[in-house]
């Protein structure tokens, strides 16, 4: 556990540090967000390439802490063809068809040296009966790491919210890896909870500077393969739930848009200012408000995961089932499943 907290701090300073230098940087790149249209919050152009602080500072981190296993070795070439592919799009564009295809070959990579999903426990067993998914598993680990990925990049839309977001469930999945035993993932989850927490200082609102994708998607995919190298390789019987919960606001809120979308008659592809962060926006709480409430909707979820991974019995199930529900009825509440906005809102 010392070399944990070490490794966050390491990669917080490194992060806190880098940042600044980034700020600079981006504009010589041409990597600024300009407010072209009306979904962006902000009014000037802003520098991206935030990222590349997140990743260097994860992956010096990772080098210097986490033992380099076959399997570590892959996630970092396949974090690094994520970071890549953020770059790209930061700096000249690219289609959700270009990004799909990057996600997919780091997917592959990852899967191709074992970071796979490679077994679900039956919570009504008495006895943890393991369900061994066969080939199965291959495409449910590309379904996973993809999903997981765009998640987090769909709820990059406020200043803070996804650094804010990552740093939480990082926080989570360091208690959870840690009592599952998966102490290198816990310290990996601490590379991610030090670096997003150098970051926010500079991203929180008003931002200096945004992650852009090449933060987004690096994030999203490394939170994907903690979960399943920390979480879900566990025996627990209600380990593949935990993840799920503690990436409960991603999750949900891309559900939630997908299904609008599909409600409404609209592409489930077709971007809008509908997502949670929106409709809080159109209920009157101020940018900073907003955030900070989602900050603790994610903080909620990860008490409850905790608690549900500590249960570790059927009652855990009924825990999440309870969780899952109460989003649900929160959802329909605000207006995430209507296609209507009450009043136009300027996002970024």
């Amino acid at each position: 556990m010392n070399i944990t907290i070490i490794a966050f701090f390491t990669s917080f300073i490194i992060s806190l540090l880098l940042t600044p230098v980034m700020i600079k940087v981006a504009p010589k790149l041409g990597a600024l967000d300009i407010p072209k249209d009306n979904r962006r919050m902000h009014k000037k152009p802003i520098p991206l390439l935030g990222g590349v602080s997140l990743y260097i500072s994860v992956i010096i981190g990772l080098i210097l802490f986490v033992p380099l296993s076959t399997e570590m070795k892959a996630v970092i070439v396949g974090a690094t063809v994520m970071f890549l592919a953020g770059i790209k799009d930061d700096i000249k564009g690219t289609t959700a068809k270009e990004k799909l295809i990057y996600q997919l070959i780091a997917a592959s990579i990852v899967i191709a040296f074992g970071v796979k999903i490679e077994f679900l426990t039956n919570p009504f067993s008495s006895t943890g009966s393991i369900i061994y998914l066969g080939w199965l598993s291959i495409p449910l680990t590309f379904f996973w790491i993809v999903g997981i990925t765009n998640t987090l990049n769909l709820i990059d839309g406020l200043d803070g919210l996804a650094a804010g977001v990552s740093f939480i469930s990082s926080l989570s999945f360091i208690i959870v890896a840690a009592l599952y035993g998966h102490f290198g993932i816990a310290t990996l989850a601490s590379l991610i909870a030090g670096a997003t927490l150098g970051f926010l200082p500079y991203n929180f609102n008003p931002a200096k500077i945004f992650m852009g994708d090449t933060g987004a998607l690096f994030l999203g995919f490394i939170l994907s393969i903690i979960s399943i190298e920390g979480v879900m390789k566990s025996v627990a019987t209600i380990s593949f739930v935990v993840p799920i919960i503690i990436l409960g606001l991603p999750i949900f809120d891309t559900t939630f848009a997908i299904l609008r979308r599909f409600i409404n008659g609209q592409s489930i592809m077709e971007a809008d200012k509908k997502h949670l962060h929106h409709r809080l926006l159109e209920h009157g709480y101020s940018h900073k408000k907003t955030v900070l409430i989602l900050y603790m909707i994610s903080a909620i979820f990860s008490f409850f995961a905790i608690m549900v991974s500590r249960i570790n019995s059927k009652f855990a199930l009924f825990v999440a089932a309870g969780v899952f529900v109460v989003a649900v009825l929160l959802a329909s509440r605000i207006g995430l499943f209507s296609s209507n906005s009450n009043k136009g809102v300027d996002q970024k």
